[in-house]
């Protein structure tokens, strides 16, 4: 079982340490959200843990986008993370920028997730709701097989992450779209007040 070793405030404050931007504390928000929404049906002893290795999944990114999940450890470590979160956070870019495979349930999902909630986010924006509250499955296939739209979202690891968790990429995108759901209104509502300072 992992126990987190921070408070909800303290995994915050470290995002904030190392990330400002807001695109990057918006997609760290939303997989807080999508991987607590996930706990609650996979590992809800486990939903605080979950929650913070979304958040915490990017920690590295802006500051050291050429180090990404080789200078993460370091900045958990200092923090006081765990040896699990660490793992945990830098299986998210197996075969991309780690060679941390993702295994557990939680790693799975992480890794599926990150580059899908960024395509599914783009999907919403050309929605004249702005939300994912509406968007449909057909829409986001649409998309997905679209590779100029939103090309920075990698297919393959999507397509990769589904088969990793024995799921379709139906039920992926349709697992994601409700996780996105259960969190689009707490971040659209932080990010309105939101100041990099």
């Amino acid at each position: 079982m992992h126990i987190s070793k921070f408070t909800g405030e303290e995994a915050f404050l470290l995002l904030k340490k190392y990330n400002k931007d807001p695109f990057h504390i918006r997609h760290a928000l939303t997989l807080e959200g999508c991987m607590r929404y996930f706990a609650k049906e996979y590992a809800p002893e486990e939903e605080e843990y979950w929650a913070q290795c979304g958040l915490l999944h990017d920690i590295d990114f802006e500051l050291y986008p050429e180090e990404h999940c080789k200078k993460a450890p370091e900045l958990l470590r200092d923090a006081g993370a765990g040896d699990d979160m660490i793992h945990t956070i830098c299986s998210h870019g197996f075969g991309i920028c780690s060679d941390i495979e993702p295994v557990e349930e939680l790693e799975k999902i992480l890794f599926a997730a990150d580059e899908l909630t960024g395509l599914i986010w783009s999907c919403s924006l050309m929605r004249p709701s702005r939300s994912v509250m509406d968007m449909e499955l057909k829409s986001v296939k649409k998309k997905f097989k679209d590779k100029k739209f939103a090309a920075g979202c990698s297919r393959e690891t999507i397509q990769i992450g589904a088969d990793r968790l024995g799921w379709t990429l139906d039920e992926l995108i349709e697992k994601t779209i409700l996780a996105m759901r259960s969190c689009e209104a707490s971040v659209n509502s932080f990010m309105d007040t939101y100041s990099p300072a």
